[in-house]
């Protein structure tokens, strides 16, 4: 019996303790009764880089006691330096514990474990190259050899119980503050069972409330970013990429600057005279993928920010904390439109701290979506990686703003997600045009007063127009409060459902190309105003990487482990044969201010929007590593794999080409970059040869195609 990290392995019912325990990340070890789980004699694995000093600073009291008075077998190995120095990198670190398991437990003997280890890893990863197989070899000889045994002090057993890091929470709204403290808590530190079935009375409708997974703080990064105001250019990058919204611009006004924390670095504000720039990181909720620091232009060359060890910058929590508290600056806001990249970032994410993978190439652009159109967004959620890094039990990532605005998130089933959006948007419209038509009768009545007419008017005028309508709902509200009039009270009563909203569609390249396109082709065609948003991995990634429609000729996946033989389906021109569809392709990492620009421009558009986001994936196999995501965007574009454009159908230019004529010699090696398609070569290079010829082929096809449609439209 077994238990690895914060997830259990075992029957409830049938085994209540386990003769083994092994913790990955030494945060954990005050946030979850790991060690309590074990037999009297039985073994602990605690990954750390602590000697005995460290340990009896850092374990709790509790931990400690249960160690000494149950004779545990206690072991510390530091799997973070092996996986470094065998370079696997930082938080490869799985075969070395799973190695050292072996080791201590005896299952089966260490010589034969470690024989068949390696015979697993050449099999799972020589698809990937020898020199990857050689580093799981080593990791495998080196977690074997790396363990430390620990010898217990005596006074361990005089030890008291320090309780868990989860401490009572005291700060934000009602709903989120008791969610957290009654369940996420709980379940958090793997103690759900003990909570009662009345625990959940609050929430039997299935909602849960938004922002619950800023009060998480998992700590689980091994480097995070730090800033060097003196290299840095204000251009916000940083914060435009990181798919965790731990990374944010912070700007202080002099009196601002004067209480901030002695240790918070700042600079004078570019183009704002008087105030002071800061970039501030949530360290605690920071993976550590280190997507700012590869983005990140610096000055002269040299970057401005440095990853750095998350246990000697953990002061840099208490500065991001403090950026937050600062109240919103419109002057800011006006000054940095929200449609350009700069601009963008200083308005709130509200979608912060997810579960996404680290480099995660989906998040950044939902997040973005979230800072323009948040406040008043309605999403409905195709079941995939956006359900996972949406809303995975306990914590909810979309957040609210000051106001308590932010976006409404569901989840429907896989294949219909596109018309339970659909839905969403008629509910939506039929409450607004009940509303509208009283509005409309309050201004024509002659008993109103001109204050009352110009505000129905200014409502009435925006109805349509989401950018306009929220200022004009609260004009228009703040003149009928308090107005003796039954139709005007009963207006003021559903004030929330009065502004324009913004109606979303999300989901993965397995949603909208395959199982849901039925739905995805019904909505687009409807010519209602509905945006869908498709995160494009080529692959369906949440289910393990098996191929879809989007997945191109000659990729690796499941379903199609000897490459794919058919090319990618064309969503784009499908939708553009409409007429009336809003349809864009965007790729962050190549051009971030086409991306912005498109979003704001498929929202704006008053009938339904498709925009297609090129999201590079865990399951690509990028050999540069997801630190390289945005990198790999822009390599993408470059060499003509992936393809930028805009057709707006109400704009005099309706088809706009952004990408630049594609450098097809770096197309290959754009494919080798890649283990979905370097494994093919390795494994048959001949079939590899056709194929890759093949799919470069297409993709010049495509962008000739393009170009043809450039023409089509008159544009010069």
């Amino acid at each position: 019996h077994l238990r690895f990290g914060h997830t259990p392995i075992k029957s409830t019912y049938l085994i209540r303790k386990a003769n083994f325990v092994a913790c990955h990340n030494p945060a954990y070890i005050r946030k979850y009764n790991m060690v309590q789980e074990l037999v009297d004699g039985g073994t602990f694995l605690l990954n750390c880089p602590w000697d005995a000093e460290g340990l009896e600073k850092h374990l709790p009291g509790q931990v400690k006691k249960f160690i000494a008075d149950h004779n545990i077998n206690f072991y510390t190995i530091d799997g973070v330096k092996i996986g470094i120095e065998t370079g696997m990198g930082p938080t490869r670190i799985n075969t070395i514990l799973q190695s050292a398991f072996f080791e201590l437990t005896g299952i089966i003997p260490a010589e034969k474990a470690n024989e068949l280890m390696k015979a697993a890893a050449k099999a799972t990863y020589g698809r990937k190259g020898e020199d990857i197989v050689m580093k799981n070899w080593a990791a495998i000889d080196a977690g074997a050899k790396g363990m430390h045994k620990v010898e217990v002090p005596e006074s361990w057993k005089n030890c008291e119980d320090e309780g868990l890091d989860y401490a009572v929470v005291t700060d934000g709204r009602k709903d989120v503050i008791d969610f957290v403290n009654n369940i996420q808590t709980k379940v958090s530190a793997q103690e759900g069972n003990s909570l009662p079935v009345s625990a959940f009375k609050d929430y039997v409708d299935g909602s849960t409330p938004s922002g619950s997974s800023a009060y998480e703080k998992r700590g689980i990064a091994v480097k995070v970013p730090v800033w060097n105001p003196d290299n840095c250019i204000q251009c916000n990058f940083c914060a435009y990429v990181c798919p965790h919204a731990v990374i944010r611009p912070a700007v202080l006004s002099a009196d601002e600057a004067a209480k901030a924390p002695a240790d918070m670095k700042l600079k004078d504000m570019t183009g704002m005279p008087g105030y002071k720039f800061a970039i501030t990181v949530s360290a605690l909720d920071c993976t550590g993928c280190g997507s700012c620091a590869n983005v990140c232009p610096g000055m002269k060359g040299n970057k401005a920010l440095e990853m750095k060890s998350l246990e000697e910058n953990l002061g840099e929590q208490a500065i991001f904390d403090f950026g937050q508290s600062l109240p919103v600056k419109e002057e800011v806001l006006a000054k940095f439109k929200e449609n350009t990249v700069k601009g963008s970032q200083f308005r709130q994410p509200l979608l912060e701290f997810s579960g996404a993978c680290a480099g995660c190439g989906e998040t950044p652009y939902a997040k973005l979506i979230t800072q323009l159109f948040g406040d008043r967004m309605y999403i409905a959620n195709a079941t995939g990686c956006s359900s996972i890094w949406g809303n995975s039990s306990p914590s909810t990532p979309y957040t609210v703003n000051c106001k308590g605005q932010g976006p409404a998130w569901d989840n429907s089933l896989f294949e219909d997600n596109a018309e339970f959006g659909y839905g969403m948007l008629l509910a939506q419209n039929a409450i607004r045009d009940g509303l509208k038509a009283k509005v409309e009768k309050v201004m024509n009545d002659e008993r109103a007063t001109d204050e009352v007419k110009a505000a129905c008017k200014e409502y009435l005028d925006t109805f349509g127009i989401g950018a306009l309508n929220g200022t004009a709902t609260d004009k228009l509200v703040a003149v009928l409060s308090g107005v003796d009039c039954p139709i005007c009270k009963d207006i003021v009563k559903h004030k929330d459902f009065l502004a324009k909203k913004s109606q979303w569609v999300f989901g993965g390249d397995g949603w909208a190309y395959d199982i849901g396109f039925g739905g995805v082709d019904h909505v687009l065609a409807s010519g209602k105003d509905i945006n869908i948003m498709v995160y494009d991995t080529e692959v369906y990634s949440n289910t393990g990487g098996q191929s879809s429609k989007a997945t191109k000729t000659g990729a690796v996946a499941q379903f199609a482990a000897g490459g794919k033989d058919v090319k990618k389906k064309d969503l784009a021109s499908i939708a553009m044969s409409y007429g009336y569809v809003y349809v864009a392709q965007i790729c962050m990492g190549a051009d971030m201010a086409q991306t912005v620009k498109a979003i704001a421009e498929a929202e704006a558009y008053p009938g339904p929007s498709l925009i297609i986001a090129y999201a590079p994936c865990i399951n690509h196999g990028i050999k540069k590593g997801m630190d390289k995501a945005q990198t790999e965007e822009k390599l993408a574009v470059e060499c003509g794999y992936w393809n930028n454009f805009r057709y707006n159908p109400a704009a005099e230019k309706k088809f706009s080409l952004d990408s630049k004529a594609p450098k097809m010699e770096g197309y290959q090696d754009f494919l080798k970059g890649e283990v979905r398609y370097m494994s093919l070569a390795m494994k048959n290079p001949e079939r590899a040869a056709n194929l890759f010829a093949k799919n470069e082929q297409e993709a010049k096809e495509r962008y000739a195609y393009l170009e043809k449609l450039v023409t089509l439209y008159g544009n010069d």
